[in-house]
């Protein structure tokens, strides 16, 4: 098993990653997620937006908190239990989004894992929030 156990957990331990979105990630997502937003996929229409481009979903930068949660912190075996989001800022095609999270809290009794969760491009924040989930226990 890959990640750590719940008690191999400290409360400030930290997971990053890093993927850059290209075109491939947003039609790819759109297909998945049944999202068709013109804003995602139609440039002429995005260029009449606030934005004045594409941008990718909200959605698709945030499962990159998912990912890090399944292969980093904790790991294999993590249970999601909620996630919440703030979208700040859009992600552009092309952009390298950071992402981290950070060990809040640990409930022992229950298995619990608070999570810091933020994904930033260029220093600044895209999407912020808060995770719970359960670590794996240590088999006995």
């Amino acid at each position: 098993m890959q990640g750590f156990y719940f008690d191999e957990l400290t409360v400030g331990q930290t997971a990053e990653t890093s993927r850059v979105v290209g075109l491939a990630d947003i039609q790819a997502f759109a297909d998945v997620s049944g999202d068709h937003n013109p804003l995602h996929l139609d440039e002429a229409y995005a260029k009449t937006t606030t934005f004045g481009e594409r941008i990718a979903h909200g959605m698709l930068s945030a499962s990159f908190i998912s990912g890090l949660i399944a292969n980093k912190l904790p790991g294999a075996g993590a249970i999601y239990l909620s996630q919440s989001l703030r979208f700040r800022r859009p992600v552009k095609i092309g952009d390298l989004v950071g992402v981290r999270v950070t060990v809040k809290a640990l409930d022992e009794a229950r298995g619990h894992v608070t999570l810091d969760t933020i994904c930033e491009v260029a220093g600044k924040t895209v999407i912020d929030g808060e995770a719970l989930v359960i670590a794996p226990r240590r088999p006995a």
